[in-house]
C-alpha cells in the first residue's frame, strides 16, 4: 500500500475516534512530519479528517470517499484476491481495462474511479460521470466459453447490481432490457460489456465489464438532456456508502460469474424486469416501432409483439417504455 493508503487504513480502523500523530507515524513507519503532510493531502482530496492539537487526527464518520482500504474492508473472502486500483479521476475505466487486457493482465483486475472525463455508454454515447457522486468501475474478465454466451456476463452483472442496491438501501431496483438499472422510474446504473474474441476459436479472449452507478444526485442536478430519465439511489449522503456499494457489487457478481456455465440467471433477471408486459418502442434508425414486451429467453433475447401481430426476438438494440 502507498503511504496515503496506510494512513487512511489506520484512520479508518478508528473512524470517529482520534489517533495521535505519533501513533500513526509509529504504526506506519513514518515521521510525524510525513503524517502531517499526508493528512493535508487527504483533506484536499475530500476526506473529512479533523485535526486537534494534543489530540491527533480523526476520520469523520460522515466521510464517503472511494478508497482501496475502504473497499477492501467490505470485500468477502471470494473477492479479497481481486487486484483493485482506485483513482480519483480517469478518462474512462473501460479504456484502462482494455489496455490492461492488451498487456496480458490476468482476470480479476478492477479499476474504480470517482469521476470520468471520457466515460462512454452503449452506441458510443457519452456517459455522465461527475465527481464525488457516483461509482465508475470496470472489471477485466477472461471467460472460457463461446462468444454467444457472453450476454450471461451482462445478465449476472445486472442482477448483482440490483442485489447490492437492495442490500444497502430500501429501494427495489428494476432492469430495463438489456443493461440499465432503474430505481423509482429513473436510471441509476448503466452496464457496458465489451468483448475481444478469437477469430478462429470463436471464444471470448477477454471481456471488459463496465458499471456506472449514480449514488447521489449531482449538486447542480443532471444535465438538461438526461434530467428527465436520470436518477440516484440516495437523496442524502450515507456513511462510507460508495465503498460499501462498490464492494457489494463485486461480492455479488463474482459468485455468479464463477457459475456461469451451469447456472441460469434469467429467473432472477426476469423477476426484476421493467419491460415484460409493458408497451414499448423498438428504436430503429427510422424511428420507434410500437410493440409489447412479452418475455425473455435464456440468452436474454427479448420477445416482442408488434401492433400487426407479428412476434420476434430482439437479439440486440434499444427500446424505450411507452408511458
Amino acid at each position: 500500500m502507498s503511504v496515503k493508503e496506510q494512513i487512511l487504513a489506520r484512520l479508518d480502523e478508528q473512524r470517529g475516534s482520534y489517533l495521535s500523530g505519533e501513533d500513526i507515524a509509529e504504526s506506519c513507519g513514518l515521521t510525524r512530519s510525513a503524517v502531517w503532510k499526508t493528512i493535508k493531502s487527504l483533506q484536499k482530496e475530500g476526506y473529512l479528517i479533523h485535526a486537534i492539537t494534543n489530540k491527533g487526527y480523526c476520520l469523520s464518520k460522515e466521510t464517503d470517499v472511494l478508497s482501496l482500504p475502504g473497499i477492501r474492508k467490505y470485500l468477502s473472502s471470494n473477492t479479497q484476491m481481486l487486484s483493485i486500483k482506485v483513482q480519483k479521476m480517469v478518462s474512462s475505466t473501460n479504456e484502462m481495462i482494455r489496455q490492461k487486457a492488451a498487456e496480458g493482465t490476468e482476470e480479476g483486475y478492477v479499476v474504480v474511479a470517482g469521476e470520468q472525463t471520457g466515460g462512454r455508454g452503449r452506441f458510443g454515447r457519452s456517459f455522465y460521470s461527475p465527481t464525488d457522486t457516483g461509482i465508475y468501475m470496470s472489471v477485466l474478465l477472461r471467460p472460457q466459453f463461446a462468444a454467444e454466451r457472453g450476454v450471461r456476463i451482462t445478465t449476472a452483472a445486472a442482477v448483482a447490481v440490483c442485489e447490492a442496491i437492495e442490500e444497502l438501501s430500501k429501494e427495489e431496483p428494476q432492469i430495463k432490457w438489456v443493461n440499465d438499472i432503474y430505481v423509482n422510474g429513473k436510471k441509476v446504473c448503466g452496464i457496458l460489456t465489451e468483448a475481444s474474441m478469437g477469430l478462429e476459436s470463436q471464444t471470448l479472449e477477454s471481456v471488459v465489464l463496465g458499471i456506472g452507478i449514480n449514488v447521489y444526485q449531482p449538486e447542480d442536478g443532471f444535465p438538461e438532456e438526461i434530467k428527465d430519465r436520470a436518477g440516484a439511489i440516495f437523496m442524502t449522503r450515507q456513511m462510507d456508502m460508495k465503498n460499501r456499494l462498490a464492494a457489494a457489487v463485486l461480492n455479488r457478481f463474482f459468485p455468479y460469474y464463477g457459475r456461469l456455465h451451469q447456472e441460469n440467471f434469467m429467473e432472477e433477471y426476469k423477476s426484476r424486469s421493467l419491460v415484460i408486459g409493458n408497451k414499448i418502442l423498438v428504436l430503429l434508425q427510422t424511428g420507434g416501432v410500437p410493440a409489447t414486451a412479452l418475455d425473455l429467453d435464456d440468452d436474454c433475447h427479448l420477445k416482442v409483439r408488434y401492433e400487426d401481430g407479428k412476434e420476434e426476438y430482439l437479439y440486440s438494440g434499444e427500446i424505450s417504455i411507452r408511458v
